[in-house]
């Protein structure tokens, strides 16, 4: 049985893109992948979209990444789908205990029955039984959602109330001062609960509201991510690897774009977005060297400003070769979870992590994304994003901030809320 592909063109991209969304969202599983046109270093597909299984892979932690390597073995396709936090369980030996209300497995892919990519001019379709062009016009039939501002009166809640925040900080910065950690990604879990959404109008929501390059529409049976991820956790092209944790954000103030500059300006020279993001760059190249060729590993762009719609954000860029004796998969598996979401050191702030939060993290800060059949790869960091369970009908969304010894609670505090503005703006939530 082997995948065919068959271009098609098209007149209207921005159209097209919510046509094969729709499309795909019919199907018990999908995965839908959006850069939304930022071009942004190594960039590679504009949009695709996966639906559809003819097989998959769904399992805990334990032989997770022995599985996915046997499974892309075994086939050589496209695969789709995520790894969650927990598989740090399976990585580092750790356990999660902390409730979780969402549910996605540890571990989810599937070789899709579609896949769906688009560019500007046209769509390529994927598929092994030869209905291309019935999928086209399927497609092409589909009236698109228009309406994307329709906000839900939610009522938010906090799992950790401000006062609690700022103590568990100072807990975290006694354990800095004790040597336990230097840097830790600390989050905070906002939910509703007994709440029914159109995920899909949710998702183009949050897109319209807060276009990010690594969005993501991904459901699994009554399971949905609604993510806008700014972030790339690791990409593989041919033998070279790339990460780009973000570490760093200031706010954008689109009404004065000379106090606009002067957020980006002083994000660039802040000392403390500084010393946390060359931490977690130094943490990575950490990892990368464990699999990748000797004087490989460098710095590709260290402290880049960019700008998304609600922040600013410092990104850096580290590469490396990878070594030929060296599986894919174990690239993916020794430099998970990805250090941005994590601190350093790694295993000692996971379990501070797994001690001070109070909502298992689940698929939050894992990853999405896809595996081609060379063997690249391309995921993205679940961040800025909205859990959903249709089935006991609770949303959930988390935001963190990097904690160092020089951190202002306050301050920390203030940028989980920045991070959940365009969240709370879609949901239009209170509280």
């Amino acid at each position: 049985m082997r995948r065919q592909f068959i271009s098609f063109p098209v007149a209207d991209f921005q159209r097209t893109k919510l046509q094969m969304l729709s499309w795909a969202n019919q199907f018990n599983i999908c995965c839908f992948l959006d850069n939304q046109q930022y071009h942004l270093p190594h960039h590679s597909y504009e949009c695709m979209a996966a639906a559809g299984s003819v097989q998959s892979l769904v399992t805990a932690a334990g032989s997770a990444f022995e599985q996915l390597q046997q499974l892309y073995e075994q086939n050589r396709d496209w695969l789709f789908g995520h790894l969650s936090y927990d598989l740090k369980n399976e990585t580092e030996g750790l356990a999660s205990n902390n409730t979780d209300h969402i549910g996605f497995p540890d571990l989810c892919f599937f070789i899709p029955e579609v896949i769906l990519q688009l560019s500007e001019r046209e769509l390529v379709i994927g598929t092994f039984d030869g209905r291309h062009e019935t999928i086209f016009h399927e497609i092409c039939a589909i009236e698109p959602p228009t309406e994307f501002d329709q906000q839900l009166p939610t009522p938010i809640n906090s799992r950790i109330s401000k006062e609690e925040y700022i103590h568990i900080i100072q807990q975290l910065q006694q354990h800095i001062l004790r040597g336990d950690c230097y840097e830790i990604n600390f989050c905070q879990e906002f939910f509703a609960e007994q709440i029914t959404i159109d995920p899909l109008q949710v998702y183009c929501s949050l897109s319209n509201t807060s276009p990010n390059p690594f969005a993501a529409y991904y459901k699994t049976g009554e399971r949905y991510l609604l993510c806008a991820s700014p972030e790339r956790y690791l990409k593989k092209e041919g033998d070279r690897i790339f990460s780009q944790p973000i570490k760093g954000t200031s706010q954008r103030n689109l009404q004065d774009a000379g106090e606009d500059v002067k957020n980006k300006e002083h994000l660039y020279h802040s000392a403390k977005d500084r010393s946390e993001n060359v931490m977690i760059v130094d943490l990575v190249r950490n990892d990368l060297s464990k699999i990748c060729e000797e004087a490989s590993v460098q710095v590709e762009e260290l402290f880049g400003i960019y700008s998304f719609p609600q922040v600013h954000q410092m990104i850096s860029t580290i590469s490396g070769r990878l070594r030929k004796d060296i599986h894919f998969i174990e690239a993916v598996k020794a430099t998970f979870p990805m250090g941005s979401m994590t601190g350093a050191p790694k295993k000692r702030v996971m379990e501070l992590i797994e001690q001070y939060e109070q909502t298992r993290r689940g698929i939050f800060s894992g990853a999405v994304g896809y595996i081609t059949p060379e063997g690249d790869f391309d995921f993205n960091v679940v961040i800025r994003s909205i859990m959903y369970n249709a089935a006991n009908k609770y949303l959930s969304f988390q935001a963190g901030s990097a904690i160092t010894f020089y951190s202002d609670p306050e301050k920390e505090y203030e940028e989980c809320l920045l991070k959940a503005v365009a969240i709370k703006k879609v949901l239009g939530g209170i509280g």
